[in-house]
């Protein structure tokens, strides 16, 4: 089989095989994996060889990564085949000006009286925006920050917040792309030579200290707590490697943004629904409390790139200033709720924290016992896990990549949090398992198996 007979239309010849190749903008500096998918059912990728002597070679893979964490159902869910038909026929596409009853079905069902959220978000304190994706999200949710110190109006300071101008980041942190949210993050590769928020009337400036340290947020809020406008944390720090942090840790944060008078932003978007609860920010105490809670990936069910904004309703911004094409519409609010429905209807939010803790003790005993050269640990909390890499094994990413991806499983790989402060070691790139929703435990297991089997054959390559 050739790579053209993978991909050509019946009765027509291609004129150029996965042409995408050549068209689409490379955001990885040319080190795309060499395969192509040509379909997905489920957990499971059918994927072909594009290079090399293999080119054309078919095979399948399982999938281990979720579509960057989207993913939540798989490939191909009836459920959400049937919500996307439905209301491309039925549901109209008004914007938010416009009141919509699929909109109205949807949040009554998470924010309404015994809503899914109303616990934590109840409608009489918290209002909904929506938006195309997290980063965009997480935009609104800086701009919310901002101009909770303007007087709307009048467009000046509201007494008594003009001294508040820094914004208190962890070093690690991942918030998204976009340019308005380069200075929530501490990495040079990103931010050199690109515009970043100056010091002015109304600016702002951000501070990161490490993640998951109790003591140095104390010291630091003893120093600036008069000045912090706003808090902004992961629950768990994804493209940092998947780091938890100890239990009390986010409850006592929120307590010290409180006492301070500052805002608290949880970027939930990659947690969102994966850790055995729908939201990270949550203890043994029940929920932590936030003023704006952004999510994402999940939510879009794999079909939609979509995010929501729920914010204290006290918080707004200047009339017109946020308005998006994107708000909540109706179609993008069947597929939520009908995937919502769905998770709940099956139990898959409680299964991911029990196939989760089943998937996490097969990593640490299967992957990183046996192949300490390859591998330093595993970190996780319900379907979301990751293996940090050695130094060795973080200077053969491409190859370990390949190897997994050709011995049947599919998985990305983070930055990690890097060189941090305070003395806390260097974390190195680490490996992302992180598989939708509906994983089993045997899909589980099957997935540290094929783990393992990558894992020799990238010794084996670099022997």
């Amino acid at each position: 089989m050739s790579a053209t007979d993978v991909i050509g239309l019946s009765g027509r010849e291609p004129t150029q095989p996965w042409f995408d190749r050549d068209v689409q903008f490379d955001h990885y500096g040319a080190q795309r994996v060499p395969f192509g998918c040509t379909g997905a059912s489920g957990l499971v990728q059918h994927f072909v060889e594009l290079t090399g002597r293999d080119a054309g070679r078919a095979f399948d893979v399982l999938d281990a990564s979720g579509g960057y964490g989207s993913a939540c159902l798989g490939a191909g869910s009836d459920v959400i085949a049937e919500a996307l038909s439905s209301a491309v026929r039925e549901a109209g596409y008004v914007t938010d000006e416009v009141a919509s009853s699929e909109r109205s079905l949807l949040l009554e069902r998470l924010f309404g009286p015994g809503g899914l959220f109303a616990d934590r978000f109840p409608a009489a304190d918290y209002r909904v925006s929506g938006r195309n994706s997290g980063s965009e999200g997480m935009e609104l949710a800086l701009r919310l920050v901002l101009e909770s110190r303007f007087d709307h109006r009048r467009l000046r300071a509201v007494p008594g917040a003009e001294q508040r101008d820094i914004v208190l980041c962890f070093e690690g942190a991942w918030h998204g792309w976009s340019q308005g949210l380069l200075p929530l993050i501490n990495r040079r590769h990103y931010r050199v030579g690109l515009p970043t928020v100056a010091s002015e009337q109304f600016g702002f400036r951000t501070d990161h200290i490490p993640f998951g340290d109790l003591d140095a947020a104390q010291e630091w809020f003893d120093r600036h707590a008069e000045r912090v406008l706003a808090v902004v944390v992961e629950p768990i720090q994804g493209d940092a490697g998947i780091l938890v942090p100890e239990h009390g840790y986010l409850r006592e944060l929120a307590a010290l943004a409180k006492r301070s008078g500052a805002l608290l932003v949880a970027d939930e978007v990659l947690t969102f629904a994966k850790t055995g609860r729908f939201f990270a920010m949550t203890d043994v105490s029940g929920p932590i409390p936030t003023d704006i809670t952004v999510i994402g990936k999940s939510l879009g069910m794999g079909a939609l790139s979509t995010s929501m904004v729920i914010a204290r309703r006290e918080l707004g911004v200047r009339p017109t200033g946020t308005v998006s094409t994107s708000d909540l519409r109706p179609l993008t609010c069947a597929v939520i709720r009908a995937g919502l429905e769905h998770i709940v209807a099956e139990g898959l939010v409680e299964r991911a924290g029990q196939v989760g803790e089943h998937l996490g003790l097969l990593l640490r005993d299967q992957i990183v016992a046996e192949f300490p050269d390859l591998y330093r640990e595993a970190r996780g909390l319900g379907l979301m896990h990751g293996i940090e890499l050695t130094e060795f094994a973080a200077a053969r990413i491409g190859d370990l990549r390949n190897c997994m991806i050709r011995n049947g499983v599919y998985v990305e790989f983070m930055s990690g949090a890097g060189r941090r402060s305070r003395g806390l070691r260097y974390v190195n790139t680490t490996m992302r398992v992180a598989p939708p929703l509906v994983t089993t435990a045997d899909d589980a297991a099957t997935i540290a198996t094929r783990l393992a089997v990558g894992s020799r054959a990238l010794r084996e390559l670099a022997a």
